[in-house]
């Protein structure tokens, strides 16, 4: 929404891409829906994604128009959705860690693999923000939404980065239809984004996130057995609770609820809370609720 109050054009953005989550797979020109069939209050993370513009939102509100919370129905489809892409873009992208080290071996690949717009930059593996991959992605996923084919050329997948970093790359290009292709390592080659090798690194990814939670549960459950108070403690209540349920039954991630929660008493008041306290907070409902259940 526009701070003047009127609705801004973000939804017909995201409505010109269809929903890529299974559970809603709402087709272009329609809003998101939720798991009983209801035009959900948001936009789904994955599908605003696709917008450059709105890659970064933690929300994209359904506007009134679309009436959300009402019965979903599907609406007329944007003329242009589904077209068969035309034309073919290559979009390079090169990087080094460190300023000492040079750029050119991968540029020159790069240019005999016929890419005609690279992006580079002299920066650490471990840096969470890398600007020219941001661009190189930004550039990619807009050429894609005017209907032209893109793929993302690299000289090895290790410019990308490691592990989760280059499975959440993966996730992101798959979502905007944008392909890969290495020039050299494990990995050379073309993928498309239909292929094994996103299927694999979103596989790795989620693996990886669910091993990342499993731990940080596993250390909160040690911590209360020896009487430590985890963090986020005291800042919930029955309303914040109530609230978060509401907005869980949306299909919302924890991320968003967080932000969509506010903590009323304490010295964090005024401020959200994080994530991993929503978890807690609705993970301790769930099993208060299970316990209370009539057994057969």
């Amino acid at each position: 929404m526009k701070q003047s109050g009127l609705v801004s054009d973000d939804f017909k953005r995201v409505e010109s891409h269809a929903c890529p989550m299974s559970t809603c797979a709402a087709p272009a020109g329609s809003p998101c829906r939720t798991g009983k069939s209801k035009v959900a209050i948001q936009y789904h993370t994955a599908r605003f994604r696709l917008v450059p513009q709105l890659a970064k939102a933690l929300n994209v509100p359904t506007p009134t128009v679309r009436k959300p919370g009402s019965a979903w129905a599907e609406l007329p489809r944007p003329r242009n959705a589904g077209a068969e892409p035309v034309g073919h873009a290559r979009l390079g992208y090169a990087r080094a860690s460190t300023a000492r080290q040079s750029l050119d071996s991968q540029l020159d690949s790069l240019v005999e693999a016929g890419v005609t717009r690279i992006f580079s930059e002299k920066i650490s593996t471990r840096a969470t923000q890398r600007p020219e991959l941001d661009k190189a992605v930004a550039l990619a996923g807009e050429l894609r939404a005017s209907g032209v084919r893109v793929t993302l050329v690299v000289h090895e997948h290790k410019r990308l980065g490691r592990g989760i970093e280059l499975a959440t790359l993966a996730e992101e290009l798959k979502a905007g239809d944008v392909g890969l292709e290495f020039l050299t390592g494990e990995l050379q080659g073309s993928h498309d984004p239909s292929g094994v090798v996103f299927t694999v690194l979103a596989a790795l990814s989620g693996m990886e996130r669910e091993y990342i939670r499993d731990r940080t549960l596993e250390g909160h459950e040690s911590a209360r057995k020896r009487g430590k108070t985890i963090g986020g403690a005291g800042v919930t209540d029955d309303h914040m609770l109530s609230m978060a349920l509401h907005l869980r039954e949306h299909e919302m991630s924890l991320r968003d609820i967080a932000a969509r929660l506010v903590i009323t008493t304490g010295k964090k008041k005024g401020q959200h809370p994080s994530p991993a306290t929503v978890m807690r907070m609705l993970r301790e409902h769930d099993e208060h609720t299970t316990a209370m259940e009539p057994t057969s």
